[in-house]
């Protein structure tokens, strides 16, 4: 990457969070941020028309998540780097993230030399790994500890989430554009995958275990 700018995809819902981290990148002379989008179909469109060397996608788009957008990039830009940036602490969305061909995954609570540092390392082929995901994933490793919620599908993670949250299943499902039967078979996939009953366990295991942060 000698004497080229890295072009960076910002891919969020909220102008003041694209203006905040356009702001923390600002300081770097060989980053700049060549596009924009608040939705997963306008990402979509820019790739195409575009070229990018990194996309910064927020983990919690209207529509589709920011997962399924990472999905939808690994298949029709393969070379892109993707990282994920997210409110979620790693413990949540990190590791599934990995799996699914992230570069990365960065929390909103980062310093900017925190992800000026993970942009570089992801433009030159690489992977950033935050001490806190290294030591993770190094305890994941030859452990019999199952943790329930890696169970569930992306989808079902994000009923789970607003389940908890308190969300009826009318307005869980406006808010992820599903029919409220659909919904309904994920609330009883997930009690049955999580081994609970009712809606007030949930709410006790998303709060005890980060989910709400």
């Amino acid at each position: 990457m000698l004497n080229k700018k890295i072009k960076v995809l910002l891919v969020d819902d909220h102008a003041v969070v694209r203006n905040g981290v356009r702001l923390m990148l600002s300081g770097a002379t060989d980053i700049v941020v060549t596009g924009e989008a608040e939705t997963a179909e306008q990402a979509s469109r820019l790739v195409r028309k575009q070229e990018f060397d990194v996309a910064l996608l927020d983990i919690a788009l209207a529509g589709h998540s920011g997962l399924d957008l990472l999905k939808r990039l690994r298949v029709e830009r393969p070379s892109l780097a993707v990282l994920i940036l997210s409110m979620y602490s790693e413990e949540v969305y990190a590791v599934r993230a990995l799996k699914l061909g992230a570069a990365g995954y960065l929390t909103k609570s980062n310093f900017a030399t925190t992800m000026i540092e993970a942009i570089r390392k992801a433009a030159s082929g690489g992977k950033y790994l935050s001490p806190k995901l290294v030591e993770q994933l190094a305890n994941m490793i030859g452990s019999d500890r199952v943790i329930p919620h890696e169970a569930l599908s992306d989808r079902e993670l994000e009923v789970l989430k607003l389940l908890a949250l308190g969300e009826s299943l009318v307005n869980i499902a406006k808010k992820l554009h599903l029919s409220p039967k659909t919904v309904t078979t994920h609330r009883t996939h997930i009690l049955g995958k999580m081994g609970m009953s009712s809606n007030t366990a949930l709410v006790r295991y998303a709060l005890e275990n980060g989910l709400l942060i």
